[in-house]
């Protein structure tokens, strides 16, 4: 590794060579481990909040690295919390680990887990220098259920100085900065009418099969009138029975993503709107369900983002731009929305053939290969001296350490 001098500050810059070259050092000497767990939890998936052979093998791992760990954290049965040091400054790396159904880790879930338990090992190795607090958080259900939310909720990031993760990505490496992510509410739609004889007395009828129509049709007028960039998707999961009965239960699924907080906001406004005019125009009742709790926009930390990339660049990882979309959703966003918080993309590189799509079983094998494997070690690594590398800036640090201070415990309005 060859770290880049800086001329305005070589003190500065020798002294956290000097950490970087600790942290690597105690990330390579459980590459191997690390690799292992990886390949684990990618052989063994399991579903949102029910990762509890995941949950035990980042937390048998931890423990024997030092870590004082709580299995259950936070009133959730597959969350951990594992804490070495002390320190005014405490950095909370956030592991993953839940599957997709039918795919598995097709998201690459087992890669975040064990990037994220040789980031704090690594970062274990100078905290007492640095005189910090590292903690990891697992965190589970972040394909479905919003773990980290929950969590947020319970206080989990409260103590919390600033936080990172890292997501596999695709065979390039994106500047972290710009990347951001869809704010994302999912919602299961209702109606209930009063079932009749569709020939012989269809005027004593409400039709809730009328309603999931007009929902749909409004639906479809109303994407015009979005902005660019908000996904309205939605389908209609069940609408009556038999040809000669009218309709008393009909429900949809109706999906809501933007990157644009304003934009979110005024389709979620609006969907319900077309909603209550459904239900209005026939006569059903309406009943709104959140499956899981929505997602926010990712907001990156600019000089973490800064910072990851200064070491992936020195670890010989081209950086290119950004491209100009949202990609995807996570529930770290709303991490991200209380605290200095980071969520990059790691490259998977040398990769031959066609590089298969996120959430397909294609990507899941492919994070069972050495190319996965070394990304697993590059950003631990850049994530772990990222973090000393803040923490040894006695600006940023007392900077942060303010902000916290003033931060308060999260508060959230249901």
């Amino acid at each position: 590794m060859t770290l880049i001098a800086d001329p305005a500050n070589t003190a500065r810059r020798i002294e956290t060579d000097e950490l970087a070259a600790s942290v690597i050092e105690a990330v390579e000497a459980r590459r191997a481990d690390l690799i292992v767990l990886s390949r684990a939890i990618g052989e063994d998936p399991e579903l949102a909040f029910d990762e509890h052979r995941a949950a035990e093998r980042v937390a048998v791992a931890l423990e024997a690295n030092g870590f004082d760990v709580t299995r259950g954290a936070y009133g959730l049965p597959t969350a951990l919390e594992a804490v070495y040091g002390s320190g005014d400054v405490t950095v909370a790396f956030a592991s993953e680990y839940d599957a997709l159904p039918d795919v598995g880790h097709g998201c690459g879930h087992n890669l975040i887990a064990a990037s994220g338990v040789g980031a704090a090992i690594g970062l274990r190795a100078v905290a007492d220098a640095l005189g910090i607090r590292v903690k990891l958080l697992g965190t589970p259900a972040e394909e479905l259920g919003g773990g980290k939310i929950v969590m947020l909720r319970a206080g989990a990031w409260d103590d919390t100085t600033f936080s990172l993760m890292v997501h596999s990505g695709g065979p390039k490496q994106y500047r972290t900065a710009p990347m951001t992510t869809a704010a994302l509410e999912r919602i299961i739609v209702r109606f209930t009418g009063v079932p009749a004889h569709a020939a012989a007395s269809p005027f004593e009828g409400v039709n809730a099969g009328d309603a999931a129509v007009l929902t749909q049709v409004s639906l479809g007028l109303l994407r015009q009138q979005l902005k660019p960039g908000t996904v309205l998707s939605s389908f209609v999961r069940n609408a009556g029975v038999a040809a000669n009965i009218i309709p008393a239960h009909a429900e949809l699924e109706i999906e809501m993503r933007s990157a644009d907080a304003e934009a979110w906001a005024t389709v979620r406004r609006r969907v319900r709107e077309c909603l209550a005019g459904a239900a209005q125009a026939t006569g059903c009742t309406l009943e709104i369900e959140l499956p899981e709790l929505p997602y926010g926009v990712l907001k990156q930390d600019e000089r973490l983002a800064e910072h990851f990339d200064d070491v992936l660049r020195e670890l010989g990882y081209e950086i290119e731009t950004s491209p100009d979309t949202a990609m995807g959703s996570t529930d770290m966003a709303d991490v991200s929305q209380y605290l200095p918080a980071i969520h990059p993309m790691i490259a998977i590189r040398g990769v031959e053939g066609v590089f298969p799509i996120h959430h397909s079983p294609e990507y899941a094998a492919l994070l069972q290969t050495p190319e996965a494997d070394a990304a697993v070690v590059d950003g631990a690594v850049a994530l772990a001296v990222a973090a000393a590398r803040v923490v040894a800036d006695p600006a940023h640090r007392a900077e942060l350490v303010a902000a916290q201070a003033a931060r308060g415990p999260f508060t959230w309005e249901d």
